[in-house]
């Protein structure tokens, strides 16, 4: 139970719901164990109609105000139960709600390398199938608790005022039937795991299918990836069969027991009544009646204990990720407005899951207002230095100074908000065209969509499509081309209006024509705003204030474009290539 007293805030939270609903709970089965005892009384009756003990005016009277009794307890339990369900397990279903938006609340804290360590299959797993397995312990294993409790209380209190000895055979196999039920729970909690862990596997293969279903189109792997699902499905069957055949044993076991408790009070019950030790002929059929109520809540002693289980398990798996921090803290709590002053000083960074180093000992300044263009290899450090301008990571050594304050000083939310930043893959959600651009300003007019659609020369290419800016994309943005995309993802970062614009190789997949357009309109609305551009084309970087080009990390050349094209080194054979193929 230790990982669940993570639950408990939550109970303290809507201790009244539940306090109300363990009150209900217990009136419920207050008034539904009166059932027993008036259709015992009404067999008594009869019987003694029967004997000509009473007379029909007796009977009549007796037999329609014990069936009034009978129905109307009937009617008062059914209320209670009906209530009992929606208080307890609408709790049980608050929780469900709170405990995800804490899990989905701590993903979004949580930093970039927990998302390279993790698969998003098992994410998508731990928020809703795990969390599902909390809620039966919240609200189901609660109601029936409590119903237990009760149960065996009032009735057991009554059975043995009625019939000591009666009762006792009754009691007897029911704790043989929680011991089978409790073993059956051990197993199946073991197994439940092992199913789980299963599910995770393939809902991150399938995300990750669906996700490059074009890559595995365009290698024709289709067949290969098929045969891969198809086993780590088999295997998942095979492990839902073992769960099953267990589960299979539940419920058998249960009527077997249920039935020699009924043998054991119509023959131990019948020789009483003979005997004379019981007085009324109902008794034995209140006894029997006893036997099926109570069955069920013994039943439910393992079937709880697997819900407890089989939570313990899930919300050990939730509070793996809950207890970890992320490695990017906001270590102040005094927003601050972002001027755009950027520095670089001696800064090195290694990223830590591959050791591989992206930046050595780099240096560099922007005032705000100015643009600075990164050119270099595949590799050499580029995109990360705008990572590192995010706080998407922490240096290692040196120090990045924005304003002239050191950037892990800076509110975090500041700092990004400050910043409108379009990455090399441009990702677009399964949303609308004008909700995707919106995403930089939630509370953007029309008229200002239409404007960073246009800044980014995207307008005329949306305005084709039928549904115009409401046309809904598919995931990441499937149904666009690469350029489209990346104008959509341009225009959601200008319309932020933001003071630092960091651009990572954006204008990759537009043609050169279309690159001078958007580079025009990009010097206009960076008027007064730090830029930072990188890229693979000195076309991009021709008009910057600031040019360093980086190989291995380090900084190899830096200048202006005037400078560097009169220098022999890196850029200026780029600038010669890339005008040889007229790209310029």
């Amino acid at each position: 139970m230790k990982e669940l007293k993570h639950i408990n805030k939550y109970f303290l939270k809507y201790k009244y719901k539940l306090l109300f609903g363990v009150i209900i709970t217990i009136c419920a089965k207050i008034f539904a164990l009166f059932t027993p005892r008036f259709i015992g009384d009404s067999i008594t009756i009869i019987s003694n109609k029967l004997n000509g003990e009473i007379t029909q005016e007796v009977f009549e009277h007796e037999l329609t105000t014990t069936i009034l009794l009978l129905v109307g307890a009937a009617i008062i339990a059914g209320g209670f139960t009906f209530l009992m369900r929606q208080t307890i397990i609408n709790v049980s279903r608050y929780i469900e709600y709170d405990l995800k938006n804490e899990v989905y609340q701590q993903y979004q804290r949580l930093s970039l390398n927990f998302y390279k360590s993790n698969r998003t299959g098992d994410l998508m797993n731990r928020i809703s199938e795990d969390v599902t397995k909390v809620r039966m312990y919240t609200g189901p294993a609660i109601m029936y608790t409590v119903n237990m409790v009760t149960l065996f209380i009032v009735a057991l209190i009554y059975m043995i005022s009625v019939a000591p000895k009666l009762t006792l055979y009754t009691m007897l196999p029911l704790p043989f039937l929680s011991f089978i039920i409790y073993k059956l729970s051990k197993v199946i909690n073991k197994r439940s795991t092992i199913v789980q862990e299963y599910l995770s596997s393939l809902s991150t293969y399938s995300q990750e299918s669906f996700s490059g279903i074009s890559v595995i189109k365009a290698y024709g792997i289709e067949g290969d990836n098929y045969k891969a699902f198809n086993t780590l499905a088999t295997e998942s069957k095979q492990k839902q069969i073992d769960l099953t055949k267990v589960q299979a044993l539940f419920f058998p076991s249960m009527i077997l027991l249920i039935g020699i408790s009924n043998i054991l009070v119509a023959y131990i019950g019948g020789m009483q009544y003979i005997n004379g030790e019981i007085e009324d002929i109902g008794t034995i059929a209140e006894f029997l009646i006893y036997v099926n109520m109570l069955t069920w809540p013994v039943a439910t002693v393992g079937w709880v204990t697997n819900l407890v289980q089989q939570a313990e398990a899930s919300q050990k798996r939730i509070n793996e990720f809950l207890k970890q921090e992320p490695e990017i803290k906001n270590n102040s709590t005094q927003a601050i407005e972002i001027q755009g002053n950027i520095a670089f000083k001696n800064v090195s960074f290694v990223y830590p899951d591959t050791n591989i180093t992206a930046l050595d000992n780099i240096s560099f300044s922007l005032l705000k207002g100015e643009t600075l263009a990164v050119l270099g290899k595949t590799g050499s450090g580029k995109s990360t230095i705008l990572d590192l301008i995010g706080r998407l990571y922490d240096v290692q050594s040196g120090e990045i100074t924005i304003d002239g304050n050191t950037i892990d000083q800076i509110h975090l939310e500041s700092l990004r908000d400050s910043i409108g930043y379009v990455p090399q893959d441009a990702f677009l959600f399964s949303d609308s065209i004008e909700n995707n651009i919106r995403f930089g300003k939630e509370d953007a007019s029309e008229e200002e969509v239409i404007e960073a659609a246009k800044l980014a020369y995207v307008h005329k290419n949306i305005k084709k499509f039928t549904n115009g800016y409401k046309t809904k994309l598919g995931e990441r943005g499937i149904t666009l081309s690469g350029g489209q995309k990346q104008r959509i993802s341009i225009a959601r970062a200008l319309i932020k209006a933001p003071e630092i614009m960091l651009f990572d190789d954006c204008l990759s997949a537009v043609d050169t024509e279309t690159e001078e357009k958007i580079l025009k309109s990009l010097r206009k609305v960076s008027d007064g705003k730090t830029t930072i551009i990188v890229s693979h084309r000195v076309s991009s970087a021709k008009d910057a204030d600031k040019i360093i080009v980086l190989d291995d990390g380090k900084i190899i050349q830096s200048g202006t474009h005037d400078q560097l094209i009169n220098i022999d080194g890196y850029y200026k054979e780029l600038y010669l290539k890339q005008l040889s193929s007229k790209e310029l």
